[in-house]
């Protein structure tokens, strides 16, 4: 029975999630499995890998083949890698415990440049997002100025109309402070006739 170490598809449309199995290589791309080794969630960035390394490993010893993708994401994960040494390990080039610290060196500097890369995306976004921030600023301000240029003739009418109305009240004055003043005027010529 040949087994293929491939992704078996979940999720809803548009947004897939897969799980890593080993199968049967003419079951159903979604049918029965032997046995789940990890998930790959590819919606978020960097993709998302949970990974049985051993179980890959023990699948790889007894000639499961990996399809494409899947290999790459043992690969990345250090299935590949384990499963090299292994092979040294049999044929006794070298131990264990050599083994061992070859493969805890090379997950530590894979994530070295895993955390690096996140770093990066979350620099991305971080700038991509001041720059939008600044962007809706200026459109904001340009807003508020186009608002102030509309609302300022209604001002300067107003203005205007204030202004025509104080001169209207003072004129009014005037003229009604004039039969007053005419009067008293009156009163002093004839006071000084007497």
């Amino acid at each position: 029975m040949p087994v293929k170490i491939r992704l078996q598809r979940h999720g809803k449309k548009g947004k897939p999630f897969y799980w890593i199995v080993a199968a049967d290589a003419r079951s159903k791309r979604d049918g029965k499995y032997l046995d789940k080794l990890g998930i790959y969630n590819p919606n978020v960035n960097p993709a998302q890998i949970e990974l049985d390394i051993d179980g890959a490993v023990k699948w790889l010893q007894n000639g499961a083949q990996p399809t494409d993708t899947a290999r790459a994401i043992l690969s990345y994960k250090g299935a590949m890698m384990k499963n090299h040494l292994a092979g040294g390990v049999r044929k006794g080039a070298f131990t264990e415990e050599q083994a061992e610290e070859k493969f805890n060196a090379w997950v530590e500097e894979k994530g070295k440049t895993v955390e690096a890369k996140k770093s990066k995306v979350s620099e991305a976004k971080d700038k991509l997002k001041a720059e939008a921030l600044v962007a809706e600023k200026a459109v904001n301000e340009k807003r508020a100025a186009e608002a102030e240029a509309a609302n300022a003739p209604e001002v300067v009418e107003e203005a205007t109309e204030e202004t025509a109305e104080a001169t209207e009240t003072e004129t009014a004055a005037e003229t009604e402070a004039s039969p007053i003043e005419e009067a008293a005027a009156e009163a002093k010529a004839e006071d000084k006739k007497d």
